[in-house]
């Protein structure tokens, strides 16, 4: 999945936020980082990037680039 793809799937499935983000953006700072974001971010990363990705390393990214290096 390239940045952009993953970019596109945060914002419009993971997220479901009209504001763009990018690879530098902070999580803490972005309102609808929440426990169902969360949880939407590892089924996606579990279909969609076919990963399994540690939960606890997601819990602690900081930035959506941290949440796209779990991808590759």
């Amino acid at each position: 999945m390239t940045k952009e793809q993953f970019l596109t799937k945060m914002q419009d499935e993971v997220l479901d936020r009209e504001d763009e983000i990018t690879m530098e953006s902070n999580l803490d700072e972005i309102e609808e980082w929440d426990s169902l974001a969360f949880v939407s971010f590892i089924a996606m990363a579990n279909t969609a990037a076919g990963k399994k990705v540690d939960h606890a390393a997601v819990k602690n990214a900081a930035t959506i680039g941290e949440l796209y290096a779990f991808l590759q």
